[in-house]
């Protein structure tokens, strides 16, 4: 059958997003998956099931001293190691898990490219609570209980993707984005929560869904490490299994930096029709003091908009939210206006979340210190409250995409912010008080 498949995928030519091709995905699921079934010719599942009992057919089982290394493809990582449980229970799948007191990973070998991940919780004996984030802190799935006995699937879509350009070439990487999960050959789950148990994961191709590409600053990366975040990483929260966030946005970085480092290469690359591309900029551009830069910034972000829609894609352009002191006057020095009136004269969806950050901080009043680390970049509750601004803004003025909101997300007023006192998703492991790149 591998042989058989082989054939098939070499001659169809068969192509996955970024040009990459799905033998890749083959020799992914051959060496750690389910074998491609030959009709499809492409890999059908990844299947883990968590601990030490009874096996369920078709999965690979997964114990607490299995580590993730290249050779074997799956297993714990980042030197964290969860209690496996064996429980009384006929369905196998249900009767073993992985449970912890301390956030684990689990890192699986994938190609690039969009998967579904559906992942299977609960505890025949004991209440659970889960918390997933993947790769770099990307929240995902956040507070999902489970009573004594009770077994509950959530599933998500995510964006696995490396440096490699699809023409030969690589992205320009800075030094601190040299380890970081998000810019790797494997996808890794991080399960938080007060007391996560995981019974199992199934993974499954999808490059058919939309995918919403992010270009922009410190403010929208997936930042690695506590206390830092963003509003790009906490997005990918309100979207169900139909919609991937693919994040290349990178502390410090401007318009004309991104498009010298070539990521923007790199998006315009993995860009397909109906996709959309989120573009952010204007605090690491202010900073530009030549005499020309605005006009550079202008014409490049109508070039980045001709070429996403050149790729039947959805531009759409996010004015940079003000900095801890912009309720006291505005500290961009224009660029969100360049960003509306672009929007205007070129017929692009804008959301302002400039004039909606104003708003929040305006509302938190003297404690909006809450929402912040720094000046400039917000910790988790500052980048969640930004987030639902985005989803705002996404329901106002993208329908289509607004239709792959998960069913609980509710409608978001600025002025009225979250309670900060009942704000709860979990800090991750990683901790790093170096301030990102750009202020």
């Amino acid at each position: 059958m591998i042989h058989t498949t082989l054939n098939l995928i070499l001659n169809s030519h068969v192509l996955g997003r970024c040009g990459l091709s799905l033998i890749s995905l083959l020799c992914a699921s051959i060496t750690h998956g389910e074998d491609a079934g030959a009709e499809s010719g492409a890999p059908q599942a990844w299947r883990y099931d968590f601990g030490a009992g009874q096996l369920l057919p078709g999965h690979q089982r997964v114990t607490d001293d299995l580590v993730y290394d290249s050779s074997t493809g799956f297993g714990f990582d980042l030197g964290t190691k969860p209690k496996m449980v064996v429980r009384e229970h006929s369905d196998p799948l249900q009767h073993d898990l992985a449970a912890g007191d301390a956030p684990f990973y689990f890192s699986v070998h994938l190609p690039e490219g969009n998967y579904r991940v559906a992942v299977t919780f609960g505890d025949v004996k004991n209440a659970s609570n889960n918390t997933v984030k993947a790769e770099s802190r990307r929240l995902v799935l956040e507070d999902v209980n489970t009573q004594p006995g009770e077994f509950v699937t959530r599933s998500f879509a995510v964006n696995v993707r490396t440096p490699a350009l699809s023409g030969g070439g690589r992205v320009g990487l800075k030094t601190r984005e040299k380890n970081v999960l998000h810019w790797d050959e494997k996808l890794t789950l991080e399960f938080n929560g007060s007391r996560p148990a995981v019974c199992g994961i199934e993974i499954h191709p999808a490059d058919d869904i939309k995918t919403v590409y992010l270009l922009g600053d410190s403010t929208v990366t997936d930042q690695p490490r506590e206390p830092w975040n963003s509003w790009g990483q906490m997005l990918t929260r309100f979207f169900d299994d139909g919609v991937a966030v693919a994040n290349h946005a990178e502390s410090g970085e401007t318009l004309k930096g991104a498009i010298r480092a070539r990521r923007v290469q790199k998006v315009l690359e993995c860009l397909q029709p109906n996709d959309y591309l989120f573009v952010q900029f204007g605090h690491n551009d202010m900073k530009d003091r030549a005499s020309d830069a605005k006009d550079v910034f202008r014409s490049n972000l109508i070039e980045l908009i001709e070429e996403t829609r050149a790729k039947d894609a959805i531009p759409v352009l996010v004015t940079s939210m003000e900095r801890k002191n912009g309720v006291r006057g505005r500290t961009l020095h224009g660029y969100p206006q360049i960003m509306r009136d672009i929007a205007l004269a070129h017929d692009v969806v804008l959301i302002d979340l400039n004039e909606m950050s104003l708003e929040l901080y305006r509302a938190l009043g003297i404690k909006r210190g809450r929402a912040f680390q720094d000046g400039t970049h917000h910790n988790a509750y500052g980048s969640y409250e930004l987030a639902r601004c985005i989803v705002k803004g996404i329901q106002e003025t993208l329908p289509a995409l607004a239709k792959n909101l998960r069913k609980e997300v509710t409608s978001f007023d600025p002025s009225h912010p979250d309670s900060y006192e009942a704000f709860s998703v979990p800090a991750s492991s990683n901790v790093d008080l170096t301030p990102p790149d750009g202020n």
